[in-house]
């Protein structure tokens, strides 16, 4: 929220709920200083996409944890695409310094099935004429398919490959978001190997790209309904 807030967008928050007034594709501003990442690789990753097609300049930095982490298979698509991209050993630490542009569409085969490597040449694409396809090896999690669709983008998906119209209209929509699985498992576990425990947890996504904790544990005999 701070680094959109940086970028001119209006955030209100009040206890659980967010409103967020959206500027549209190239409402965005120039950041008058360094966007702070904080310990996000989403974050970082995602922003590079849709910073990569704005018509200004941007830093992403990130603390100590994140400027070591790898931002390269991010960045060689986006650079593909039109925007031009520096940073830490060839780009692939952070600090990045992103001058955004016109892209062009592309269809990108990525070399891993990574869910923030393809929402970033997905967001991305919304800045580019055409259309732009993404390829995975084995299909990562599709929050953002589903979200983009949501929200009015034109979005096929086809085994592994997601296809999206560039430049499209996207309307502001009420989203109820789930809790995370991921946070979830380690109770749920817990729960599996201690005798006679039961165990209810309400409102967590069960995304069907998600529940390989679930699949695994009910082949390993746990009862999960």
């Amino acid at each position: 929220m701070a680094c959109l807030r940086q970028l001119g967008v209006t955030i209100k928050q009040e206890g659980t709920t967010v409103v967020v007034q959206g500027v549209g594709l190239r409402g965005l501003r120039e950041p008058e200083t360094v966007l702070d990442c904080g310990n996000s690789g989403t974050t970082a990753r995602l922003l590079c996409g849709i910073l990569a097609g704005q018509s200004f300049f941007s830093i992403l930095t990130g603390d100590d944890s994140l400027r070591q982490r790898p931002m390269g298979r991010v960045i060689k698509p986006l650079m593909e695409m039109g925007a031009k991209v520096h940073g830490r050993r060839g780009g692939d630490l952070l600090p990045l310094a992103i001058t955004g542009g016109r892209l062009q569409a592309l269809s990108y085969q990525t070399p891993v099935a990574s869910a923030q490597l393809k929402s970033a040449v997905l967001l991305a694409g919304l800045f580019a004429k055409g259309k732009t396809v993404v390829t995975e090896p084995e299909l990562s999690r599709d929050h953002t398919e589903r979200m983009l669709a949501a929200f009015g983008a034109k979005i096929i998906t086809a085994g592994n490959s997601v296809t999206l119209e560039g430049q499209p209209s996207l309307v502001g929509r009420r989203i109820q978001i789930p809790g995370d699985i991921s946070s979830a498992a380690y109770f749920i576990v817990g729960a599996t190997i201690t005798p006679g425990s039961e165990l209810f947890i309400p409102n967590v996504g069960i995304n069907p790209t998600r529940t390989g904790i679930l699949d695994v544990l009910q082949m390993m005999g746990a009862k999960i309904k």
